[in-house]
């Protein structure tokens, strides 16, 4: 799988593919919008040559079947999830009973012990098994919140790239191409989500609460298939699952801008997508435009243009704050998970560490997420986070080290994460407490405000009775 978004690509990577005698986008290539615009020399658009092209590309779209059809929006989302059910194959069976109970059983085990192990309460409303299949079913609403940002700066930047009169010539046509572009955004997504069905073992499993609120979710087939290579009894492996599923639902239920601040800094990154388009204005350039009658020459040129990704300070900082942001709740999971089961499960440090090398080597889980939205999702700090979480436990406490989230103010930045001493100095010192009970803040700052009035008034009484004074001793010496 390409870790390119939806076929974008790297310059330098394809000349060097071209030195190798290789075809970056070549006859076949997953490419969908690759897409340009242009006469010869790059002179603008030919009417003419412009309803010969939307000509043959309706009767590509028109190939593609009816599944583009009806649907609203950048994406297909009726073409993923039928890509993602036969990427799953047809050897999908419900969950057994049996299953479900020790799903539910270890769950049961495992808020009985993270009680002890922070200051949150439970997070799950219910605790259930899913299959690959309701895997995808019930996070495609949370996908559809992170790509359509992408699909949609996408579709708009290439149809921007029009003439006026190009644009006025095609009509209705423009919107044919919109749905052919929805129609690849759904084939790939859904052969993304397909894959990624088969790997991930709980609804939190790459940092993000892809599942409804409220739900704890793990994957039981997945999970079998993760214990077998490991030395770890399968019942211990799935009560350690079964914790960091539960701790990670208190975190999102109980720090109630969370959700939003990390779904936010996703969709932040996607809307900042910019591309150049040089590469495609280069490749129509070589192409008769006569030859566009030919649905052949025609996929041959869209083979050929590729998008460049171009990154945008605001981009920038989006990634910096959604990696720190993953950081910090990994890393809290991680101690508080490790405070909870240490203990009881004799492999649970070794587990960690498992969970923690298969997201630092970039995953399935991170391939695919890269491809879908085109970042990078891995939180670098984990162990710095890890580290800053455990010293706070030590040094702070418990309930200051969780009233950290009670608002993102308060949270580390990732200058904290590699020197964090000074911030646990000002949560020791209270730093941490200024936002546990708003109501008394704004007493405190009332009463503090109207002690300052107070004195400033008796201090003015003060000084003019002393001038009085001064001038009166004056006179009578006089």
């Amino acid at each position: 799988m390409s870790d390119s978004p939806f076929g974008f690509s790297n310059r330098d990577d394809d000349d060097d593919a071209r030195r190798r005698g290789e075809e970056p986008f070549g006859p076949g290539a997953n490419n969908p919008f690759g897409f340009g615009v242009g006469g010869p020399g790059g002179a603008g658009f030919d009417p003419a040559q412009l309803g010969q092209m939307l000509t043959s590309l309706g009767q590509m779209l028109s190939g593609m079947g009816s599944p583009g059809g009806g649907q609203s929006g950048p994406v297909n989302y009726d073409v993923a999830k039928r890509l993602a059910r036969q990427q799953l194959g047809k050897d999908v069976g419900p969950v057994s009973q049996g299953a479900v109970e020790a799903v539910a059983d270890a769950a049961h085990l495992a808020e009985l012990w993270l009680d002890g192990a922070t200051t949150l309460p439970a997070g799950a409303t219910r605790t259930v098994a899913w299959t690959p299949v309701d895997w995808i079913e019930k996070t495609l609403p949370t996908w559809q919140r992170l790509c359509d940002p992408v699909a949609q700066q996408v579709s708009g930047m290439w149809t921007s790239q029009l003439p006026p009169e190009a644009r006025e010539l095609a009509g209705p046509m423009v919107g044919m191409l919109g749905q052919m572009g929805g129609l690849a955004f759904g084939s790939q997504l859904g052969q993304a989500l397909g894959q990624l069905g088969k790997e991930v073992l709980t609804s939190t499993d790459i940092g993000l609460p892809l599942g409804p609120a409220g739900t704890a979710a793990l994957l039981p087939a997945a999970i079998a298939e993760f214990s077998a290579g490991l030395e770890q009894p399968e019942s211990e492996i799935l009560v350690f699952l079964a914790a960091r599923e539960a701790a990670h639902q208190r975190l999102f239920a109980h720090v109630p801008w969370l959700r939003q601040q990390v779904l936010g800094a996703v969709e932040d990154y996607a809307r900042g997508i910019t591309m150049d388009f040089s590469a495609l204005e280069e490749a129509a350039q070589s192409i008769d435009p006569m030859s566009l009658t030919d649905p052949s020459k025609l996929e041959e040129l869209l083979s050929q243009g590729t998008f460049e990704p171009q990154t945008t300070p605001e981009q920038k900082a989006a990634l910096e704050r959604l990696e720190t942001l993953l950081a910090l709740i990994e890393g809290w999971v991680q101690i508080v998970v490790g405070e909870a089961v240490g203990d009881r499960l004799p492999g649970a440090g070794a587990l960690a560490e498992t969970l923690r090398r298969r997201r630092a080597t970039g995953g399935p889980a991170e391939q695919t997420f890269a491809t879908l939205v085109g970042l990078e999702l891995r939180p670098r700090k984990l162990r710095e986070a890890a580290e800053l979480w455990r010293r706070l436990t030590v040094d702070a406490g418990m309930e200051k080290r969780d009233g950290v989230w009670a608002h993102p103010d308060l949270l580390p930045d990732s200058d904290d994460l590699d020197s964090p001493a000074g911030f646990i100095d000002s949560v020791i010192g209270g730093g941490a407490a200024a936002f546990d009970d708003p109501l008394a803040q704004l007493a405190e700052t009332e009463a503090r405000e109207r002690a300052e009035r107070e004195a400033k008034g008796d201090n003015g009484k003060g000084d003019a009775t002393g001038e009085s004074e001064g001038r009166d001793e004056g006179a009578a010496g006089s």
